[in-house]
């Protein structure tokens, strides 16, 4: 097996196989698939009425409407589209650090982890024949794939991550900022971090998203020490991003930093759900199937209330 194949589980591709990623918004694109676009057409979902004027295509014609009330009005359809899947992964030097246990061979990486995310959600978006690109960060962008629907993405996917070695400091901010501007067409853009970074940049990245439309799924990935804070002894911390060695007694400050934890998780929940973002904290011990089902079953009840509002508002 090549060594960039261990971001595709078997076991965590068969759990997800049957799974749909389907945006919540309208989108824009050219290739028939599975997803809203805004351009009118022949298609084979109703939308509503407009009023007939000269020159319109007679075709699109209501005629049930003209025969009940004598009104010329034209049928309007959404046509469903190709979706453009943008998989943001953070490759900043603390996205190395893993538990005690991966030095016995065991667990991810929180890189790892993040990476074998990002590949099984493109390896959904592939299966539903929508376009998916990758950019691995840090401060700046690292590396790009542009979007792609070819059946050798999944495999360019992988290969990228693996000759990428975590590095560098976090700049989330100018990062997603740079990314937005870039990137003027909407499409689904997943960012998967451990959102190392203050708390304005993460706004600041985040707003600069959410104002151009884009629909967006945060992953925030830690490793399972990092929420629970098991150590004891006399610990010597080894500083990522710069930071400088610290040797501490962790039961000195377990309460201290896990009320600041919290406090953290918190308002980065609070700043996705301002914006209208969906966003799932996960760990390097939880299985990677379930960080996926979750977020999706949450996208497929917001996706159902909005349907059923839009059909009682035009009712």
């Amino acid at each position: 097996m090549a060594s960039y194949e261990r971001f595709y589980d078997p076991r965590t591709l068969a759990r997800i196989s049957r799974l749909d990623l389907r945006a919540r918004m309208v989108v824009e694109g050219i290739i028939t698939g599975m997803h809203r676009s805004p351009f009118e057409g022949q298609s084979v979902e109703f939308v509503d009425h407009r009023a007939y004027t000269p020159g319109d295509d007679p075709r699109h014609i209501d005629w049930k409407v003209l025969g009940r009330s004598d009104r010329l009005v034209l049928k309007r359809f959404e046509e469903e589209t190709n979706l453009c899947g943008h998989l943001l992964l953070d490759s900043s030097e603390s996205m190395r650090y893993a538990s005690p246990d991966r030095k016995r061979g065991e667990g991810f990486t929180k890189y790892e982890y993040a990476g074998t995310l990002a590949a099984s959600i493109a390896y959904l978006l592939e299966r539903q024949h929508d376009g998916v690109s990758l950019t691995l960060f840090d401060s700046e962008v690292r590396a790009r794939l542009p979007v792609s629907t070819h059946s050798a993405v999944l495999t360019r996917i992988a290969e990228l991550m693996e000759s990428t070695l975590p590095s560098g400091k976090t700049a989330l901010g100018s990062m997603l900022v740079a990314f937005a501007e870039s990137t003027p067409r909407r499409g689904l853009v997943t960012l998967i971090s451990d959102l190392f970074a203050p708390l304005d940049e993460i706004q600041e990245g985040l707003a600069a998203l959410a104002r151009r439309r884009h629909d967006v799924i945060v992953f925030h990935v830690l490793d399972e020490t990092e929420l629970t804070f098991p150590f004891e002894g006399n610990t010597l911390f080894h500083g990522l991003e710069e930071y400088p060695e610290c040797r501490v007694d962790p039961r000195a400050l377990r309460d201290s930093y896990l009320a600041s934890l919290r406090k953290y998780l918190d308002q980065v929940q609070r700043i996705c759900s301002n914006f209208g973002l969906h966003y799932l904290r996960t760990h390097t011990g939880e299985p990677l199937d379930a960080a996926i089902v979750t977020v999706l079953s949450v996208r497929e009840r917001v996706r159902r209330t909005s349907t059923s509002a839009h059909f009682r508002g035009g009712s």
